[in-house]
């Protein structure tokens, strides 16, 4: 139950404290003691990220509603951080992965996209309230800050909650949904690793390819990671900042133009000034990937984009209600259904096509963990695979924005 008067309403003190809350779990999860080693194997660090500033909203130290933190961060560092993550996606080098790589990668986007009509569906069947709505805490709007944050990652989810003016209740139901259905999958992909040689040996999926994969990937980081000066963070935050900058000032000629001339803008979240300043970045930033410009990612730009990127994590925390959880189960039952629909697909395709489990598990992780915890489960199979994690995972930012978009409209069709 939240308290009606927040204990601190200062949001630099705020600031203050997610910063030693964000420190304190990099700090431990990056420790060599054996103690925080065995704690981050079961426990993700996202999912502190979370949930530690979940706790404060919760019980009343914090009111996430009333502080702007998390308006800062959705409309200066999102956007930032969408282009620098997005800087580094090479349209090419996920090409030489092979068709097969890119196959099951798209299928568990489609899964996404797809899973979620119908896992609304099949819950209404028992729970015919689920359908309906058109208030801020409709389930629908709920499920399309899931389908951001599966396609994507974290910038998109915190996307669609303004693109779609998802309420802050349901927001934080679906946000606990999306942790835990996405942690689950995750630890049984870990299990599965654990056993690849023999399941790729039953399918008679060729892993030649996986091999070549290791030496490239071990040779392009040698040759090209570098310490990075302080002119390039400059630079990288010029690309992010500006861009937003170009972002908001198109977004303010686009909304207003789309919303007086176009009937239909409004069911496309065409007149929505966030609409356009997200799709405008994701594209700028996406067309940069083609340029020099990509080269920061050799000194760090996806992870200045991700230090943006948990920021933004920790005020989406302070929303967050946990002792809805306990009121809400059929909501976890929807998430049920999503990532069961998503993970058959991925299966199914990957047994049709004689795949390596090594793409079926990266290609799901990368749509449904994203760049935070595609690489574990990569580096499951190899260290050296790690960085084809984070490759997968930043082309799922380009196509978290678009996908879920679809999904939110065809759930809005669905729904209503």
């Amino acid at each position: 139950m939240l308290a009606e008067t927040a204990l601190i309403t200062n949001d630099a003190t705020v600031l203050g404290i997610l910063a030693v809350m964000l420190g304190g779990i990099f700090y431990t999860a990056y420790s060599p003691h054996p103690f925080w080693r065995k704690f981050y194997k079961y426990v993700p660090a996202i999912l502190l990220c979370y949930f530690l500033p979940s706790f404060l909203n919760t019980f009343g130290i914090v009111d996430g509603h009333g502080s702007k933190l998390y308006f800062v961060a959705s409309r200066y560092l999102l956007p930032a951080c969408l282009v620098l993550l997005i800087l580094s996606v090479d349209l090419k080098a996920i090409a030489r992965l092979g068709n097969k790589a890119v196959i099951l990668f798209l299928t568990g986007t489609v899964g996404i996209v797809l899973g979620g009509p119908i896992a609304i569906l099949l819950v209404s069947l028992v729970a015919p309230e689920v359908l309906g709505g058109s208030g801020p805490d409709a389930v629908w709007r709920g499920m399309t800050t899931i389908a951001g944050s599966w396609i994507g990652g974290g910038a998109n989810q915190a996307a669609m909650k303004e693109v779609y003016e998802v309420g802050g209740h349901i927001f934080s139901v679906m946000a606990t949904v999306d942790v835990v259905m996405a942690n689950i999958w995750m630890a049984i992909l870990l299990l599965m690793a654990g056993n690849a040689k023999q399941i790729d040996a039953k399918t008679g999926a060729d892993t030649s390819a996986i091999e070549e994969l290791k030496d490239k990937v071990e040779r392009f980081h040698a040759e090209h990671g570098r310490i990075p000066h302080l002119r390039d963070l400059m630079v990288m935050l010029a690309i992010g900042f500006g861009i937003t900058g170009i972002g908001h000032a198109l977004a303010d000629v686009l909304a207003p133009w789309f919303a007086e001339n176009v009937s239909f803008a409004n069911r496309l979240s065409l007149n929505k000034h966030f609409f356009w300043l997200i799709i405008i970045a994701t594209t700028l930033g996406l067309v940069l990937s083609f340029t020099r410009a990509r080269r920061l990612e050799a000194v760090g730009a996806s992870k200045v984009g991700s230090a943006m990127l948990y920021i933004l994590i920790a005020t989406i925390g302070l929303h967050m209600d946990i002792s809805a959880i306990v009121d809400t189960p059929i909501y976890f039952l929807i998430g049920a259904f999503w990532m069961l629909i998503h993970a058959s697909l991925m299966l199914l395709v990957a047994k049709l096509i004689k795949a390596p489990l090594f793409y079926m598990a990266v290609g799901s992780q990368a749509n449904v963990g994203g760049a935070a915890s595609a690489p574990v489960v990569a580096s499951a199979f190899h260290p050296a695979l790690a960085p084809v994690g984070v490759l997968l995972a930043v082309f799922g930012y380009v196509l978290g924005t678009y996908g879920a978009w679809i999904c939110g409209f065809l759930l809005q069709i669905v729904a209503l």
